[in-house]
């Protein structure tokens, strides 16, 4: 088994889902009416933090393993890298996630249309994190130590 590589695996697995959600997923709610957008987000958010969250988990401890294996720091950097989605969800994405969430889905609010467009802004800092994370992750495949 090749620990690094699966690290690698994982991080591009989220780089691509966070890509699908941003450029598939959300015009596409977008182009709903205000009432389907959120009933439509609610659980598509759900499911999409966890499994984001899982991919990232699972990338960290692949690249903690290798690092274990080969001393190569920058496993542990692209795996901290991976992780620091969680801290992004939190406090940058979870204050939009509430404003969202405290809405009615029978009752349209004026805000919404914005407000969620501003989820779909913040949610390329996802794609922006598994890309770094792919990027040190592929430096050290490439040249291993």
């Amino acid at each position: 088994m090749r620990p690094g590589l699966c690290a690698f695996a994982a991080a591009a697995s989220f780089l691509g889902a966070a890509l699908y959600i941003s450029l598939v997923e959300q015009p596409a709610r977008l182009a709903l009416s205000t009432r389907a957008m959120i009933r439509e987000w609610v659980p598509s958010n759900r499911r999409g933090t966890l499994m984001l969250s899982v991919l990232a988990v699972v990338s960290a401890l692949f690249a903690q393993i290798q690092f274990a294996t080969n001393g190569d720091v920058r496993w542990t950097i692209g795996g901290l890298i991976i992780l620091a989605s969680w801290p992004y969800a939190y406090f940058v994405m979870a204050p939009v996630n509430v404003w969202l969430y405290a809405i009615v889905p029978g009752r349209a609010v004026s805000t919404t249309r914005k407000l969620m467009r501003d989820w779909g802004l913040l949610e390329w800092g996802h794609v922006l994190i598994g890309l770094a994370a792919c990027g040190v992750f592929a430096w050290a495949l490439e040249r291993p130590v």
